[in-house]
């Protein structure tokens, strides 16, 4: 996920910089965090143009629909997209159902957290009980852990009441069920001795079944925490962590950290819980930020938003192979090219991004502007 603007600028003028607050970073995340910066500039310089694939056109939203995230596949092969509208929230949040022309609506009026007054969703997913859930970013509306995970009763393929099953997260964002299992993550659980932590969490159908909301323990390795990262910020200034997540053919967990570029394989035991972590060696140019990812369970491959830079890779998760599958310079997006691609989801051959269009400083992407917009690329 992704910082506003209007953030930053209070950060700034604040004096205070979020890489010089609690902990200093080590003399490596430092290096780190300055190879990223010389790739992604190098990249900018030697290519604005397009390269690869050419996306086309699936969907235009007006300004009242001003960030396109999450993406979700029902089982019946409809496809739903959230809107957290935070490049511009005096709109509210919505969810909506892409369709061959465009969109409709499916849930118009989502319950607000009772103290920010809004309501934010990132990443969704079906679950093995038919119900749809959601992440929920509130951290640009409070750094008071007021995020949660929602779920929406369906029945009949219709929308049903909303609750929240889980509260107390930093940054809700990615959302993945695996069997019974359900991963969630937080790129913004920092701990005591790590003010730039992000983690993954873990929950059960069987728990998140029971009456009642499960309340996480901010700053602490909560019984949740399967995974936990340190992002080593760059001169983006974003700490943001662990972003999409999802899985392979042999069951392991991926996900990617937005503020450094790092791909994480999470490997599980039989019963869903924590077996060890590594960093994935890729190829070729550092990916220097990494929003959502889905992968091929057919292919192991991850598609991957490579959100600074404008563009969607693709990382052979046996061989660390990677390409470039499209990159485009600024852009408006109107004409289906990529404009800050945030989320993907594979649907056959078609890969369906969302492009969020609300940038960080040092990201291709300059500024948030209409049209917002939904682009696919064909796959071959």
């Amino acid at each position: 996920m992704k910082i506003s603007p209007s953030i930053w600028a209070a950060v700034l003028t604040s004096g205070t910089l979020l890489s010089s607050c609690g902990p200093q970073q080590s003399a490596k995340k430092n290096a780190d965090a300055k190879a990223t910066d010389q790739t992604a500039d190098a990249i900018k310089k030697a290519d604005t143009a397009r390269i690869g694939a050419t996306p086309r056109l699936l969907a235009t939203f007006p300004d009242s629909l001003n960030t396109p995230d999450g993406l979700a596949l029902a089982p019946d092969g409809r496809v739903f997209l959230s809107i957290p509208n935070l490049a511009d929230n005096q709109y509210p949040a919505r969810i909506v159902e892409l369709t061959a022309n465009g969109y409709q609506p499916f849930i118009n009026n989502l319950p607000v957290e009772p103290t920010t007054k809004k309501a934010a969703p990132m990443d969704l997913a079906l679950g093995p009980d038919g119900n749809l859930y959601y992440a929920e970013n509130q951290y640009e509306n409070s750094k008071d852990f007021k995020s949660r995970l929602m779920r929406v009763r369906m029945t009949g393929g219709k929308p049903g009441a909303i609750e929240t099953v889980v509260d107390k997260f930093a940054l809700a964002n990615g959302v993945v069920w695996k069997g019974n299992d359900l991963y969630v993550t937080d790129s913004q659980w920092d701990m005591p001795s790590d003010d730039k932590g992000s983690a993954i969490m873990h929950f059960t159908l069987a728990e998140l079944s029971k009456p009642g909301t499960i309340h996480l323990v901010p700053k602490t390795k909560d019984p949740h925490v399967l995974a936990q990262f340190t992002t080593a910020v760059n001169e983006t200034e974003v700490d943001n962590g662990a972003d999409g997540i999802d899985y392979d053919s042999q069951g392991n967990l991926y996900t990617g950290s937005y503020g450094d570029g790092k791909l994480y394989r999470v490997k599980l035991k039989p019963d869903g819980t924590y077996a060890s972590q590594e960093v994935v060696t890729v190829q070729g140019a550092k990916i220097p930020c990494i929003d959502g990812l889905v992968i091929d369970r057919k292919t192991d491959k991850a598609y991957v938003c490579s959100s600074r830079l404008n563009a969607i890779d693709v990382v052979g998760l046996k061989s660390g192979a990677h390409t470039v599958l499209s990159r485009n310079g600024d852009t408006d997006g109107a004409n289906g090219l990529l404009d800050q691609p945030a989320e993907v989801l594979l649907k056959g051959k078609q890969l369906i991004i969302s492009n969020y269009d609300d940038p960080s400083k040092h990201f291709v992407n300059k500024k948030s502007d209409a049209p917002h917009t939904e682009s696919v690329i064909d796959l071959k």
